[in-house]
């Protein structure tokens, strides 16, 4: 019944020309108990934990068509820009629940998370039936769209333990916050560097099921260590979306798993539209509207205002606080997380909150088409003394991040962050050897269970001197860097022997800091036997000595993977322009194979077409599939349409081989 009225839905809403979302959540109010009175669904419940799958399903695959290329070219704008409008709206929205609505914490915190967030799918629809996709503000809205979507993520693991009992006090927050920050480096840097590489390998074998299910199999694992943790069942799908997207089959794997995302995510904006109570809507129809507007303007003033400070022109500025002045499928996943968390349907939030996202993605569109106009009105009547203030302080902005001493500042900062990050997945790992160590084995073996500590310290100490190598090697980097800032690049004696001093300093904290960490982590982990602790002391002594060179490789083949996999769209990029080349329309040709050929049934290795006419076959079109990858071992069938690529003389003779194909 469910997917019936979906198909029903889509058909009809594509014809409108209208946004299929909003179909599918009416689709869902039609069918639910609240408005006939009873439910044609005969198990709502079931319905619900189905889209629980479409939740992974739209967190998988935004996070597959995330480019971080993309998002680092517009960092310095969109980053700053979605901190801010994310910060404010939240705020906003928990203090007008508590204060004017007299919500309690809970719901509250759900209500602002759920406001803060812009429709990224709603906003690349419009945009892309607009043609606008070239205009200059495109790039920086979809950018802060992606930012929110990035930000929000975390924030509902955060609530999501908060609505679990955990309470607002600051030590559970630190708690939240902490373990949240760990599991997504962790995920995120060790993904990168195993799960491209992996990706690729297994593309090279043709086979589209043995790509995708593996990929599905890390998303659907991670996302049970997220729930297991207490963090929304989104953070786990989207990491490994955001991973899947690094690596060179990403668009192979957007079109196999697209499929899979329409089906339950069609599912779960019905299961959204199942809880709606038309009613409960109507009698908050204030809150509704007073809400609608706090989005709208308030969204607009702060992303307006954050794009101004991050150095964007005016016009500009107006136009992404337009755009993002809406809330989308990401409230509806805030909704009924809140309800799958505290069990509270009653509850107006949910009915507030759905009533909020339809209001401003159905006025969306209109804003977006106003942009451009009320854009221009604003730039023509801002004073011009308004105008030299901006441009002043754009050109300021711009000079800094062009100028060497802020290259050189911004170096050392993103080399400090990698050796932060290095301690933290350090931490993270040590943390996933404690849980494996607190798990009772003697089911499985007795002698395991007995001198588990030993097994599981000797992998973690190997893993940890991977990373001590790496930071190593990043310290070196940074002491250089520091001791260029604070001295210059003079070649004096003096500054000569001040470098050298700064670079050992530097060097030496970053070893000393290291250490302590590797100290205390084993200071945990050490095996209570003294025959253990001569066991894992006499290891390290021969890594030390015979070892260290393969440990200072296995390195620097993380971090090369890593490098790669965060720079798969330049790759890309360059093996287009490589493979890139013009083919005259005349060489090209089309031969539908006849009904009674004598070629049916036979493969193409056999009639050895490219040696019997000079003409190469590219693909063949057989009904509505396309198969590219036209080996020797594919066999004909009636009516299939070869195009292939040859002179006038070499696609006759192909015709007249297939038997006078047209």
């Amino acid at each position: 019944m469910l997917m019936a009225v979906a198909g029903a839905v889509s058909l009809l809403f594509t014809k409108l020309k209208w946004p299929k979302v909003i179909g599918y959540i009416l689709a869902g109010v039609l069918l639910s108990r609240h408005s006939w009175g009873g439910s044609f669904i005969s198990d709502e419940s079931s319905v619900q934990t189905i889209g629980q799958l479409g939740i992974v399903f739209l967190m998988f695959t935004m996070g597959l068509g995330l480019s971080l290329t993309k998002l680092k070219k517009v960092g310095n704008v969109v980053f700053p820009t979605a901190f801010l409008d994310t910060v404010v709206m939240i705020g906003l929205g928990f203090t007008v629940a508590r204060t004017v609505l007299g919500w309690g914490v809970v719901p509250s915190l759900f209500l602002g998370a759920a406001i803060c967030d812009s429709a990224t799918t709603l906003l690349a629809k419009v945009i892309d039936e607009m043609r606008w996709s070239s205009r200059p503000f495109v790039k920086y809205v979809l950018g802060t769209s992606v930012c929110e979507d990035i930000i929000c993520v975390g924030v509902i693991a955060l609530i999501t333990g908060v609505a679990n009992g955990e309470g607002m006090n600051i030590g559970s927050i630190a708690k939240s916050l902490g373990g949240l920050g760990i599991f997504f480096i962790a995920v995120f840097f060790f993904g990168l560097v195993l799960i491209p590489r992996f990706l690729t390998s297994i593309a090279k074998r043709g086979d589209d099921e043995s790509l995708l299910l593996p990929l599905l199999g890390c998303c659907f694992f991670v996302t049970y260590a997220a729930y297991r943790l207490d963090y929304s069942l989104a953070l786990g799908a989207f990491l490994v979306g955001v991973v899947g997207a690094s690596s060179e089959v990403r668009g192979r794997l957007a079109v196999l798993v697209e499929p899979l995302r329409n089906m339950f995510a069609s599912v779960f904006f019905v299961s959204i539209g199942l809880l709606v109570n038309p009613a409960a809507c109507w009698e908050n129809l204030p809150v509704i509207l007073l809400l609608s507007a706090l989005v709208v303007f308030g969204k607009f003033f702060n992303c307006t205002l954050g794009a101004l400070l991050t150095g964007v022109e005016l016009k500009t500025a107006v136009q992404m606080g337009f755009s993002l002045a809406q809330i989308g499928e990401f409230a509806y996943m805030v909704a009924l997380l809140y309800v799958t968390a505290t069990g509270d349907i009653d509850k107006p939030m949910y009915q507030v909150v759905v009533g909020v996202s339809l209001f401003t993605t159905i006025i969306n569109p209109m804003m977006i088409r106003s942009s451009d106009k009320v854009g221009d009105f604003i730039e023509q009547k801002t004073p011009i003394r308004i105008k030299n203030i901006l441009n002043g302080y754009r050109g300021f902005l711009s000079r800094y991040r062009r100028s060497a001493s802020g290259a050189k500042r911004t170096l050392v900062r993103k080399q400090f962050v990698e050796i932060i990050l290095l301690g933290v997945l350090c931490f993270a790992v040590a943390l996933a050897f404690g849980y494996l160590s607190n798990i009772d084995w003697s089911h499985r073996s007795q002698f395991f269970e007995a001198h588990k500590k030993l097994f599981f310290a000797l992998p973690l100490n190997f893993i940890l001197i991977v990373f001590f190598a790496l930071a190593f090697k990043v310290g070196k980097a940074m002491s250089n860097s520091v001791a260029e800032i604070l001295v210059g690049a003079g070649e004096a004696r003096w500054q000569l022997s001040v470098k050298t001093i700064i670079r050992h300093f530097v060097l030496t904290l970053v070893v000393a800091s290291a250490f302590v960490e590797f100290a205390i982590i084993n200071a945990n982990f050490t095996p209570e036997e003294i025959w253990a602790k001569w066991v894992m002391f006499g290891i390290f002594i021969a890594v030390a000595l015979l070892g260290w060179r393969f440990f200072v490789k296995a390195g620097h083949r993380v971090a090369s993977n890593f490098t790669a996999a965060l720079e798969v769209d330049e790759r890309l990029a360059k093996l287009s322009r490589e493979l890139t080349f013009t083919v005259p329309e005349d060489v090209i040709a089309k031969v539908t194979v006849p009904a009674d050929s004598s070629v049916i049934g036979v493969s193409v290795g056999e009639l050895n077409i490219r040696a019997e006419t000079g003409a190469t076959v590219v693909t063949v079109i057989r009904g509505d599939v396309k198969i590219r990858n036209v080996g020797p071992k594919l066999t004909f069938l009636g009516g299939d349409v070869l195009v292939a690529m040859g002179d006038e003389g070499e696609i006759a003779k192909l015709k007249a081989l297939l038997g006078g194909g047209q």
